[in-house]
């Protein structure tokens, strides 16, 4: 929850920080940018780090970093040093994102992908509480909420005795570098796939909640209604992902992201209509819920050798949401706010598209049928059993 807390304080806090420091609104919102940034190298960090430090120290660095650099932030007497120590709280909030969503993808075997909606449904949890909470306590009082931040990381570094510190051993069987080159092309496209996958997913996530408010005014609802809307498709993000735990139980993984695919895509065709549009986010915010933790496993089964995959895919997670804000503007600059939906929803086609794909190409074959051995008759014990 403080994670993803950390997240969600530097847009509300963008009205005190352009006043303290004098700066544009393209230059406050550099806070987020640079903490997305460091999050890319925690991650890349992290990863390199990953098997040969120990967890549990991985981990307890990622919560110093992200205390160290929000009360840098909060304290920074100028903005180049504010925007330092977003970086550096960004470095421990990737470590944290690589660190934690790889040590469940791995080490609750088959409830695994019900566990990471479960703890992605709690980060959740967190970027709603945090924009609530400047708003209650006063964006000038944004210094005050990024202490007692830095001041509750302290705490969680007490509670690393229940993870293991090294990872499990890989399955059993041909060692990456043996893996053959047919073999080793098939696994690329997979990964490459998965990374288009999670870039698209995340494109469209950061899309919705940037670009909500804007598409619901422009099409005659009140900006109230259009704030309200938002918050309740971040909210629905959360719920989604507590509601898919159980059935993740039961479903495969590729079976769930499918339908979670389908779903936002007809959301977002029906969000471009304005009476639906509120109702419609809504359900993209349902939709795309389940994506990114329920992905994680079924990277892992597919790519057991690919100790780098899971990095890869949340660095590019992490680029998809810095890279879908102006990206999506240049668009919009030329087709029209109007077309926010119908541009999300051809991003959310391609969305299907990889997972159809990724399912049919990591899909075990069956085994062989073999014909039952002959029925030969036990031997005679002579002796006592070794």
């Amino acid at each position: 929850m403080l994670f993803g807390a950390l997240q969600a304080f530097y847009g509300p806090a963008i009205p005190a920080l352009r006043e303290e420091f004098g700066l544009s609104p393209s230059a406050a919102g550099l806070a987020l940018s640079a903490h997305f940034v460091g999050g890319v190298g925690g991650v890349l960090v992290f990863d390199r780090l990953y098997g040969r430090t120990g967890n549990r120290r991985m981990l307890g660095a990622s919560y110093l970093l992200m205390a160290l650099g929000a009360a840098g932030f909060a304290l920074a007497p100028n903005w180049p040093l504010a925007l330092a120590a977003a970086l550096l709280a960004g470095c421990g909030f990737g470590g944290l994102d690589y660190g934690l969503n790889q040590l469940f993808a791995v080490g609750f075997g088959h409830r695994s992908t019900a566990m990471l909606n479960i703890l992605n449904a709690h980060f959740g949890i967190g970027a709603v509480l945090g924009p609530a909470l400047i708003g209650a306590v006063g964006a000038e009082h944004y210094p005050v909420v990024f202490l007692v931040f830095a001041l509750a990381n302290l705490p969680l570094l007490f509670c690393l005795r229940g993870v293991r510190d090294r990872p499990p051993q890989p399955p059993q069987g041909r060692a990456a570098g043996e893996v053959s080159g047919a073999a080793a092309r098939a696994l690329r496209s997979v990964l490459a796939v998965f990374v288009v996958l999670y870039v698209l997913h995340v494109g469209i996530e950061a899309g919705v909640g940037g670009w909500e408010p804007t598409h619901l005014e422009s099409v005659g609802h009140s900006a109230g209604i259009a704030a309200t809307a938002t918050s309740v498709y971040w909210l629905m993000m959360t719920v989604g992902r507590f509601l898919v735990a159980p059935l993740a139980l039961r479903f495969s993984p590729q079976a769930i992201i499918t339908v979670s695919c389908a779903g936002m895509t007809v959301c977002l065709l029906l969000a471009a209509v304005p009476d639906l549009a509120p109702f419609a986010y809504a359900g993209v915010g349902l939709f795309i819920a389940p994506v990114f933790p329920t992905g994680l496993p079924w990277l892992h089964r597919a790519a057991p050798h690919a100790r780098r995959a899971g990095a890869l895919v949340i660095a590019a997670s992490l680029t998809g949401g810095v890279v879908a804000g102006p990206s999506l503007g240049k668009v919009i600059e030329w087709s029209g706010v109007r077309a926010v939906p119908l541009l999300l929803a051809a991003v959310s086609a391609a969305c299907l598209a990889a997972t159809l794909w990724l399912t049919r190409a990591t899909r075990t074959k069956p085994a062989t049928r073999t014909k039952p051995a002959t029925r030969t008759k036990p031997a005679t014990r002579t002796g006592p059993v070794t």
